[in-house]
């Protein structure tokens, strides 16, 4: 049975768009009428969500929603569930959610795809479990699944302290890998250790190709960096390590020597996130529910955030994100 009836009696709902590709100040807060799930999804009272790379992207113009999906910016919300979409079980009206979405989480209401929806886990505030699934999802889909990360291997992370990084860090440490990050400032690789990195560098005045090369190589690679990094990356792997990018903030084309990959056996691959199928990101959900909040109840995991802004002044949120100086997630509160 459909229960479509909201507790706040309003017809309006704030979103984010980007009049035009552009810097922060193409980004405007406008009403539009409060979504009605479908049938399978979920209508959520959001708190908070998160601010993510892909959403620069996006605003500007690189990075088209997929099609079907809402309008808008955002891609992880959380707050409490407002009504069901005919079909859904295992939620209520009230209960704490956070959530991957398509499009449209900068907002008062979302709409997600039920298989996409996790209760928030137990000792995190519902305002910062809008900090959690963007990039646990990545993380898992990309280092536990495409990477196989084990126990006792060596990962490799850059960008320690982002959002990723910083996700990235705790949960490698949390399945028993050893850990090594890189970070652009003497804070953020201190910042880094502190998350549990076993070696931390700051890739500004050390060359981390060196660095993990000596410390015996790395068997899983997360690289959001691309560019030159890609063939150090390789040069630093270990036989049959798995190289996994999944952004290129120093470019997507590069030149690479084969032979190392060959020599090596590695496997060199990427992927994104937002375009996979809805029964493709239930079937993530269901794994990180299983083995990922269990660390979180247990005290091995937590979103770091680094600001917080109000949904009104989301290109505030964009300008901090856009800067580079954030450490961990920047988050709107709605």
């Amino acid at each position: 049975m459909t229960d479509t009836k909201t507790r706040r009696q309003t017809s309006e709902n704030r979103i984010v768009i980007a009049r035009e590709p552009g810097g922060p100040d193409v980004l405007d807060v406008v009403s539009r009428p409060v979504p009605t799930p479908a049938a399978g999804d979920i209508l959520i009272r959001n708190t908070a969500c998160g601010v993510n790379r892909p959403d620069q992207i996006e605003r500007l113009g690189f990075y088209p929603a997929p099609p079907g999906a809402p309008e808008g910016l955002g891609l992880e919300v959380a707050g409490h569930v407002e009504a069901l979409g005919e079909g859904v079980t295992g939620f209520s009206p009230g209960d704490a959610v956070c959530a991957l979405v398509a499009g449209g989480g900068y907002a008062d209401w979302s709409v997600a795809p039920a298989g996409s929806v996790l209760p928030v886990p137990d000792g995190v505030p519902v305002a910062d479990a809008a900090g959690l699934p963007e990039t646990v999802f990545t993380v898992w889909a990309n280092v536990f699944e495409t990477g196989a990360l084990s126990q006792d291997e060596t990962f490799l992370v850059h960008g320690g302290t982002s959002g990723i990084g910083s996700t990235a860090i705790q949960m490698a440490k949390a399945a028993g890998a050893r850990v090594i990050a890189t970070a652009g400032t003497a804070a953020k690789v201190a910042q880094c250790r502190e998350l549990g990195a076993d070696i931390a560098i700051n890739y500004r005045d050390t060359d981390f190709e060196t660095v993990v090369t000596e410390a015996g190589g790395a068997d899983v690679i997360l690289d959001m960096v691309g560019g030159g990094y890609v063939q150090k990356n390789i040069n630093c792997a270990r036989v049959g390590a798995r190289i996994v990018s999944i952004a290129f903030l120093a470019g997507s084309r590069v030149e690479v020597d084969l032979m190392r990959v060959m020599l090596k056996r590695i496997t060199l691959t990427g992927s994104t996130l937002r375009a996979r199928p809805v029964e493709e990101k239930a079937r993530l959900a269901a794994a990180i529910r299983q083995t990922v909040w269990p660390w979180i109840a247990a005290g091995a995991l937590r979103p770091l955030i680094d600001s917080r802004y109000a949904l009104d002044n989301v290109r505030a949120a964009h300008e901090r994100l856009d800067s580079g100086e954030h450490a961990g997630k920047i988050l709107l509160d709605c």
